[in-house]
């Protein structure tokens, strides 16, 4: 009997995509094991040196002492990884303590997971049951182009709520949902991780007119901009109410591990504690992680942090006024170099790797089928040199592949 396919299609789907996987690895541009030579530069099993071109630790903490030292040392003082078993029953002390220190940086309830997406996992269900919603489950509306951690757990919302599927940014379309629904939630990014950004001005309206909950998640924003790093939804918020989540990444720009969640009140803590499935479980954060942390907060409010700031503000417009490309002057460190086919990106790619530069190509379905694209970012600790070197080295590429820049 055949099945009806109303939010995933696997099997479709990698009908589309698995020829291209295919060539990308054929390319030695996917499935690379990599050993680490120095800031930003990595050496692949058939010995090629790189520098990265698509990383999303866009500050560069990855590396940072600091950081390093903060998992070594903690991993040492407390003599495990972790506590074996559900958090919510027994956790670290040192992990309480890291968890009341985000709060205290980010000015909000916060607590982690072990990554964003086991956060979403386990909170989007929650969220369309209503119990975050007075008892009312709201009409799920997600962004078209939202992350695929959100998007995929579609199917188990639709199983407390009614689901659905927004065009991308279409704010007139989701005040329609608002003007006839009693309850509506509005899943979407903060920062999308192939460009460009939410409409918060927008958001914020539909939030106070007709109490629109929001579920945002800023893992791109995080740490990269805002005041010690808050991101882009967070410093919109003035308080963080019981009809907005802020779900993001901690290893990304933050530079350690795992994932968080920011919540209005206690309420909406225990209820993830205790009914959040994979944000919870038996898998918290090991000692490492929670040390590395621990050193990232401290990190985020001195001046060297603030200074990492604008010097990826700085390699991001040097690189816009070299290239341009649709997300040219966003304080975002994501460009896409757009190239039409798989086959096409997948070439350049290919033909940078052996020029000493990794970067994505991406395709569907991570992209729409005929809108493949280079994926490039940028990162604090790139030397304007390099910059300008891989731009020349691009540019030429693109004229020699698809005959103009195009964006």
């Amino acid at each position: 009997m055949d099945s009806v396919n109303t939010f995933t299609n696997y099997r479709k789907l990698i009908s589309l995509a698995d020829h291209d996987w295919e060539t990308a690895e054929a390319g030695k541009v996917a499935g690379l094991n990599v050993d680490i030579r120095n800031t930003n530069r990595m050496v692949d099993q058939y010995g090629r040196e790189f520098h990265h071109f698509c990383t999303t630790s866009y500050l560069g903490l990855d590396h940072h002492p600091d950081l390093l030292d903060g998992a070594i040392t903690t991993l040492w003082e407390t003599g495990t990884l972790r506590v074996a078993n559900s958090k919510n029953r027994c956790k670290l002390a040192s992990l309480e303590q890291y968890e009341t220190e985000l709060s205290e940086l980010f000015g909000t309830h916060c607590i982690s997971t072990l990554s964003c997406s086991a956060a979403s996992a386990g909170v989007l269900p929650l969220l369309a049951s209503g119990v975050f919603t007075e008892n009312r489950p709201p009409v799920m509306v997600f962004d078209r182009l939202a992350h695929y951690s959100m998007n995929h757990i579609k199917a188990a919302c639709a199983d407390e709520t009614k689901v659905v599927t927004s065009p991308h940014n279409d704010m007139d379309f989701l005040e329609k949902q608002c003007q006839r629904e009693t309850r509506v939630a509005y899943v979407a990014d903060g920062a999308y991780s192939m460009g460009g950004v939410a409409d918060l001005d927008s958001l914020l309206y539909l939030k106070d007119r007709y109490g629109l909950f929001l579920y945002l998640d800023d893992s791109h924003a995080l740490s990269a901009v805002g005041t010690f790093g808050a991101g882009l939804v967070r410093p919109r918020m003035h308080a963080l109410e019981d009809h907005c989540l802020i779900v993001a990444s901690l290893a990304k720009s933050f530079g350690a591990s795992g994932g968080l969640v920011m919540l209005g009140d206690e309420r909406q803590k225990k209820l993830i504690q205790r009914y959040g499935g994979p944000s919870n479980w038996s898998q918290s954060l090991n000692s490492a992680a929670i040390g590395a942390g621990r050193a990232s907060i401290k990190l985020h409010r001195t001046p060297e942090f603030a200074a990492l700031q604008e010097k990826l503000q700085a390699n991001i417009q040097l690189f816009d006024s070299l290239i341009r490309t649709r997300q040219h002057g966003s304080n975002m460190a994501i460009r896409l170099i757009h190239c039409g086919e798989a086959a096409q990106a997948n070439c350049i790619a290919v033909e940078l790797a052996n020029l000493g530069f990794f970067t994505s190509a991406v395709f569907f379905p991570v992209v729409a089928q005929g809108n493949a694209a280079i994926r490039i970012t940028l990162r604090a600790d790139m030397d304007p040199s390099l910059i300008c070197h891989f731009c020349e080295l691009l540019t030429e590429l693109l004229r020699t592949h698809v005959g103009s820049l195009s964006d």
